[in-house]
C-alpha cells in the first residue's frame, strides 16, 4: 500500500521506532496534497487533514508492506481512518491513502495550517534527500 504521511511519521526517528524498520525513512518521496489543510486533531498536538479550497499540504509518499501497515495502524490509533487521496509528486499524480480523522475531530479554533501560519512548507528532508520509490 502507498501511504501519504504528513505528520509525525515524517520524522525518521519516529518512523523507524513505530515501523520497526530502520531504513524505511529512506523510501520517503516528497508529495503534496491539494485541497486539504493540515490542522490539529482536537485535544491533541497531532495533525489531521481538513478539506479547504486552495490549501496544500506537504508530506511524503511511502510504500509499506502489510506487516508495517499493521504497525503504523496501531500507532495511528482509532481516531484516524485510512482514506484514499490523490497527491502530486515530481513524477506526476499518484493515488495513495492517508490517515484522516473525522471532520468533527478537527479543532475548529485552529483550522489554519499547522506549522507556518497557513503556508505549506516542504517537510524537513532526511540527510541526502528523499530516496526510494513509493
Amino acid at each position: 500500500m502507498i501511504l501519504f504521511v504528513y505528520g509525525t511519521l515524517l520524522d525518521p526517528a519516529v518512523l523507524t521506532r513505530v515501523s520497526g524498520h530502520p531504513r524505511l525513512a529512506r523510501r520517503l518521496r516528497a508529495a503534496r496534497l491539494f485541497g486539504q489543510a493540515r490542522v490539529r486533531l482536537r485535544g491533541t498536538p497531532y495533525p489531521t487533514l481538513l478539506a479547504r479550497d486552495g490549501a496544500v499540504t506537504a508530506g511524503a509518499l511511502l510504500r509499506v508492506s502489510p506487516t508495517i501497515l499493521a504497525r503504523l495502524r496501531a500507532y495511528e490509533g482509532p481516531a484516524y481512518r485510512l482514506c484514499p487521496v490523490r497527491v502530486m509528486t515530481e513524477r506526476g499524480p499518484c493515488r495513495a491513502h492517508a490517515w484522516i480523522a473525522p471532520r468533527w475531530r478537527a479543532e475548529a479554533a485552529t483550522e489554519r495550517s499547522i506549522g507556518d501560519a497557513g503556508r505549506s512548507a516542504a517537510p524537513s528532508r532526511p540527510a541526502g534527500g528523499w530516496r526510494g520509490q513509493a
